[in-house]
This record gives structure tokens, sequence and C-alpha cells, in this order.
């Protein structure tokens, strides 16, 4: 490739070999080529061409070939060229000819207000920090960083979450026995995999949870066996011999926002080691805890029994595709070499910068922001609700990013109520949407919204509450 084109910094693919064999000669070959892929749209307007000289060399021809199929082009209207500025392609306002129309998108009524759980205010991400992070770890980084490596991930982000997860979590665990996942998604997959090779064929799963997650079990081959809730979170009583593992939030049951029982935790353990089965504890806003005292992670309990699955997701932001399973040593090398298959590691470049923030102790400061922000936010959702719709209760507020809305009797009915949300621009989900297909009888908890106040920005918030009150009001 010559020099010339190498600085024009473009590739352009032209095949003239069909033109010529139909009888085109060079030049009429290259110009039809060219109309073409103005055409198509493959070539759009303001397009830099490259040099005659740089094309000519890249397709084998003379320069003098290429400089008179421009010139005619030129003369027709579809290239313009300046001196000293170049070929580009001329701007068009009629259809090009020949080229399919494209079809109109199918027009759906767009969300003013995001109220949907699980998804937090992407503005709060720390741009800035992240930023001198980002260039305190590339400055420092070895060269092997550029490199394949583990599947387990950056030895730098796992030794940084060891310590903090120990301190902030009570998680017991090692860089050894931690594994870098493209979220917590990807983590269960890949846990849900796992535990198929060992002859599972259930996961047992809390009756209201996140469908999505259930979804990516059945993927991998699992059956979900749900287990009833009441206040003191999952039923895991009703555990038996079917499952290979259990799904839990016990931190805060998700959606209702019930903490499990410590006697619920202990049993849950307990059944693992009899059945030669496994806990996997969802510790999915693990850092947001606001009217009661952080509960330790459960993992902590029987760290070769409980897989801790974290995120950053919450934190700092869901697009990251940053999370960490800590794993008991059965599951470092099935869950690994299924990493290795699925995508072989995840992107380093944005562990060594979380690695950073965590090491430096920004990402503490950061989460004390974010927890201040969405604890004030929660106070404004109950106080707005208190003087509009002093007949709902508001539940599963003492931590995370939602609160679960109780119904009074007589209200409309919640499908109907999340059909006039939708209607009124307001995107959130009742109770019915998170509980488990499979669930069988009656819905044991009764009809309820489940509101997300994290996600509105700040100039948005006062008129995504007024918006929910109406809602409430209308009944």
């Amino acid at each position: 490739m010559s020099t010339s084109w190498t600085a024009f910094g473009g590739d352009l693919h032209l095949d003239l070999t069909e033109r010529r064999a139909a009888g085109a000669g060079l030049r009429a070959a290259l110009e039809d080529a060219l109309r073409e892929a103005v055409q198509d749209g493959r070539l759009a307007p303001g397009t830099r061409l490259p040099s005659s000289r740089a094309l000519g060399e890249d397709l084998g021809i003379a320069r003098n070939t290429v400089v008179e199929a421009y010139g005619q082009l030129t003369a027709e209207g579809w290239l313009t060229s300046r001196q000293g500025s170049g070929t580009t392609v001329a701007e068009r306002t009629a259809p090009s000819v020949g080229r399919r129309a494209a079809r109109p998108a199918p027009e759906r009524p767009a969300a003013r207000y995001d109220l949907m759980s699980g998804r937090p205010d992407v503005s709060l991400f720390p741009r800035t920090a992240w930023l001198a992070a980002a260039r305190r770890a590339l400055a420092t980084a070895p060269h092997d960083v550029f490199g394949y490596g583990t599947p387990l991930g950056r030895i730098e982000l796992r030794q940084a979450l060891t310590h903090y997860l120990a301190r902030v979590r009570g998680v017991r665990t090692d860089p050894d026995h931690l594994l870098i996942c493209s979220g917590v998604t990807q983590g269960l997959g890949l846990l849900c995999a796992a535990l198929r090779e060992r002859g599972a064929g259930a996961l047992a799963v809390e009756a209201y949870g996140l469908p999505p997650q259930l979804a990516v079990a059945r993927a991998a081959g699992l059956t979900t066996v749900p287990l009833p809730l009441d206040e003191a979170g999952a039923r895991v009583d009703r555990l038996d011999d079917r499952p290979g593992a259990v799904l839990l939030t016990p931190a805060h049951q998700f959606p209702t926002g019930a903490p499990l029982a410590p006697e619920r935790r202990a049993a849950a353990v307990r059944w693992a080691r009899e059945h030669d089965g496994y806990v996997i504890e969802d510790d999915y806003d693990g850092e947001f805890r606001y009217d009661r005292q952080p509960l330790g992670a459960m993992q902590a309990l029987d760290p070769e029994r409980v897989v801790y699955a974290g995120t950053a997701a919450k934190s700092l932001a869901p697009g990251l595709r940053l999370a960490w399973l800590a794993l008991p040593e059965a599951l470092v090398e099935p869950v690994a070499r299924l990493k290795r298959l699925a995508d072989t590691m995840s992107p380093v470049l944005d562990q060594l910068t979380l690695a950073e923030l965590i090491t430096s102790g920004t990402y503490d400061r950061h989460v004390r922001r974010c927890r201040l922000h969405y604890r004030r936010r929660r106070d404004r959702l109950v106080a707005a609700l208190a003087e509009h719709a002093p007949n709902v209760r508001v539940t599963g507020i003492a931590a995370g990013l939602h609160a679960v809305l109780r119904l009074p009797p007589g209200s409309a009915p919640e499908a109907d109520l999340v059909a006039r949300a939708a209607a009124a621009g307001l995107a959130l989900n009742g109770l019915s949407w998170h509980r488990v297909e499979d669930a069988g009888g009656p819905a044991d908890l009764p009809p309820s919204l489940v509101i997300g106040y994290g996600t509105p920005p700040e100039h948005a918030f006062p008129a995504a509450l007024d918006a929910l009150c109406e809602l409430l009001r209308e009944g």
C-alpha cells in the first residue's frame, strides 16, 4: 500500500473485475463502480476520496485513468473537486437513483420518565475521576496487559476486590477464587452451564425476581423451581433434592426488598452442604443501605458452598459490563474454562481503571456520594406519596434504588395502571412482571407497582413524581 494512501487513512473497496469482463473499458468500469458506491450509500455525501495517485496504485491502474474518471463524475455532479481540498462526494438533495427506500420504523410512544427498577442514575458516573484513574493505570500498566490473559481477569482488579469486598461486604475470598465477568448476567450463565455439567437439572429461584436471569438459567438447560416469599424473604424450607443450586438476593430481595432472615440464611447453607449444592448470592445493590446496618454477605457463612456475585452496574454504570464472582474451589476451573470459551476474557483497561479507583479510595468516596443522592431521592418519593397518595403503602425502601407501592383495595387492576402509566409517558413495571412464570397457583403478593427512583435526571425528577402521583390519585 502506498504512503499517500496510508496518509489518507481510509480504504475504498472497488471491484472492477465484473465490469471489465462485461466489456467495459478501464475508465468506464471505474466510473460505474464509483457511481454505484455513491448510489447505494457506501460513499456518503462529504466523504473524501483517495488521491488519484493513491487510488491508481491500489487498483493497479494508471493515475491519468483515475483523474479522467474523477473529472467525468465531477462534471455529472456525483463528485466535487477543489484545488488543495481533494475530491469529495457531492451533496445530493434528491434520492439516489435505484436506492431502496428505507422502511420506516414502527412508532412507539416514548417514555418521558424512566421509573423502571434496577437502573442507576448514570449521570452520576464519575467521568473526571474515571479518566484520571484510566490515565494512571495506563501509564503504569505492564506490556502484557495488551496480550491474552487469564479468563479470571486482571490480577490488579482481583487483588483490589479481595480487600474491598472483605472490608465492605465481609466476603471471604482471594484473587485465585475471583473471576471478572461481563455483567452478572454473563456470570450467572457461566455458573448455570457449570452446574449443568455437574449433572444439575434445576435451579431454585425466588418466586419474584428478574425474568432475564431466569431466561439465562433456562438457556443453560436448567428448569426453575420457584420458592415462595414472605416478609422474611424466600421460603428456603421448601428446598428439596431437585435443584443443584438456589439463586437468592439475601441482602435486599429483588424486587420486594425484604432481607433474608438469619435463620433462613443458615438453612440455605445447610441445604447446600447436605445436598452437594450451591447458593448463588446476587448482591446486586449491596452498597446502598439507608435505614439499617449493612447486612454482611451470606458467602461468609461458607465460601465453599456460596457463590458471591457482585457488580459495578449500580455503583458506576451498567454500560461498563463489569461484575465479579467469588467462587468455591470446585467451581473455579469449570467456570474459568467456560469463560474462556465465551469470550476469552473481559476487556482489561476498564479492569485496571476500576482497580485504580478502588485502591486510591476514589471508589469509596463515589459510593458514599451516590448513597446520599439515592437516599434523598427515596425520601422525596416517600414524601410525595404521603402527601398525594396516602392510601398507597410504600415498602422495600430501607435499601436499594427502588420501592414497592402496595395498591389499596379498590384500585384499578395492576395491568391497567401499568398501561395507563405507559400512555402518560411513565415507564414502570407491576410486581406481577417479576413473578416466575411457573410459580403456580394464585399470586402470593398483593397487586403493586415497582418504582425505580434512580434513573430520572435531577431536573426531571419532580415532574416524574408529579406524574406518578397523578396516576395513583386517579386510581
